[in-house]
């Protein structure tokens, strides 16, 4: 079995007096992909954010590769290197190319030589479609294209975890498959991957486990085939039914 890379332990979460997470608990793996799902307002996306100490805790301990995670720590830039996030609104800087964009970190916080990062950068947007889009802006691509980049721009960080915060919800339907390509992907190739989505059927399809949250708590972490076919709680066949039921009333609206 491979080697735990991400530990949380009795994790605590509020947000003033609302308390976001009781006591929760979740080991990663290295080369797993670990998708969480529940009900929106549940804490996924919040999850993502502790992780990458983007918000404070107030319990429990968060480790990376054995390496405690702190809010303001001092080890906390060394970190950030290594825990890719990509973010649902894309956070691409709009007065930069494409290109421009993905050299940024790992020149400045890595110090990497430019043209050593470039031909990387390059051969990552050739891989997910992008080349020709290099000095491209912003504004000049969907927002497939920008998601694409966002994800081109975490990878060329050489991060040991990559955390995906609902990547597809911003996105136009036809854009969701090019970049559910690119995750899909990236699993194969073996990545450590939390991936925060309302996407039920990529969710069955690139997980090795997953992770159902509500109410401050894991309430089920069973394979996908397990959850999606037999969930052992009656809030997550509520949850699943209510997905079942809005997919075929939107194959009812085509017809």
């Amino acid at each position: 079995m491979a080697e735990s890379l991400l530990t949380i332990e009795h994790l605590t979460k509020r947000f003033g007096d609302a308390l976001i997470f009781d006591d929760l608990s979740l080991t990663v793996r290295q080369g797993e992909v670990v998708v969480v799902v529940g009900p929106s307002g549940c804490g996924k996306s919040t999850l993502l954010r502790c992780i990458n100490a983007l918000e404070p805790i107030q319990g429990g301990t968060i480790r990376l590769e054995g390496e405690t995670v702190e809010h303001k720590g001092k080890n906390l830039p060394e970190l950030r290197q290594k825990i890719g996030m990509v973010f649902q609104s894309y956070e691409l800087f709009p007065h930069l190319t494409v290109l421009d964009n993905i050299l940024l970190a790992p020149m400045k916080v890595q110090k990497r030589g430019k043209e050593d990062v470039k031909k990387e950068a390059l051969e990552w947007l050739e891989r997910v479609g992008l080349k020709e889009k290099a000095n491209s802006y912003p504004r000049q691509l969907s927002g497939g294209q920008k998601q694409r980049v966002a994800i081109v721009r975490a990878l060329c960080m050489h991060p040991e975890i990559l955390l995906f915060d609902e990547v597809t919800a911003a996105l136009d339907p036809e854009m969701v498959r090019e970049v559910l390509d690119v995750m899909l992907d990236l699993a194969r190739q073996g990545r450590t991957m939390i991936i925060v989505t309302h996407e039920m059927q990529f969710a069955r399809a690139v997980a090795d486990r997953v992770i159902f949250i509500d109410d401050g708590k894991i309430l089920e972490e069973a394979t996908p085939d397990e959850f999606f076919e037999a969930p052992k709680t009656e809030r997550a066949k509520k949850f699943l039914n209510m997905f079942e039921f809005h997919r075929e009333a939107k194959q009812d609206d085509r017809k």
